[in-house]
């Protein structure tokens, strides 16, 4: 019997859950740094969770995720807020990074690195990335995720080149995780 595919995974996952939960409290302390308006992409965004605080924060927002069945719970959801969400099912990892610019990058639990040069490009002048990640030191509480999703320590900041970093932290967080988290912005392009 041939591996399961990363699609078939996630939808058995979702399927299995019948809420999209919380966002998550890291992203509620984050909120600050994000503009008001324009638009979002939250890469990975499964369930929709933090496309919905995104959307209620004023962005106008697309929740990006391999998994349909994921994607069928964030419309719900947001439906259930009343609030209006985008949904693109996309492979990140063989498709690439859907079209810009955004205003907001966030990339919550999603790490695909060769994927972090083309998320900077589709930042648009003064635009904001999120990114937040388990790093290696998190195997030491928890076995999820695998090592190839985890970032070594100190290694965030070095992924995001010259972007301004508004914001850095790595440690034991609010979520329960050993996280490295960073907000940065792209500088202005000079006329």
């Amino acid at each position: 019997m041939p591996p399961a595919s990363d699609r078939d995974k996630w939808d058995s996952k979702h399927a299995s859950k019948d809420h999209y939960g919380p966002a998550s409290k890291m992203l509620q302390r984050l909120l600050p740094y994000l503009p008001k308006e324009g638009n979002a992409i939250d890469l990975g965004g499964g369930r929709g969770r933090h496309s919905i605080l995104l959307a209620q924060h004023g962005l106008s927002v697309t929740c990006a995720d391999i998994s349909p069945v994921a994607l069928s719970h964030a419309d719900q959801a947001a439906e259930l807020e009343s609030l209006q969400i985008n949904t693109l099912e996309i492979d990140l990892e063989d498709t690439g990074m859907p079209d810009g610019p955004w205003d907001v990058v966030m990339s919550f639990l999603f790490l695909w690195r060769p994927l972090i040069p083309e998320i900077i490009e589709s930042l648009s002048d003064d635009g904001v990335l999120v990114i937040v990640q388990p790093t290696e030191t998190n195997l030491q509480r928890h076995s999820k995720p695998p090592q190839r999703f985890l970032l070594g320590n100190g290694e965030l900041p070095d992924l995001v080149g010259d972007l301004g970093v508004l914001h850095y932290e790595e440690g034991w967080l609010e979520d329960g995780r050993h996280d490295a988290v960073i907000v940065c912005r792209k500088p202005k392009a000079t006329e």
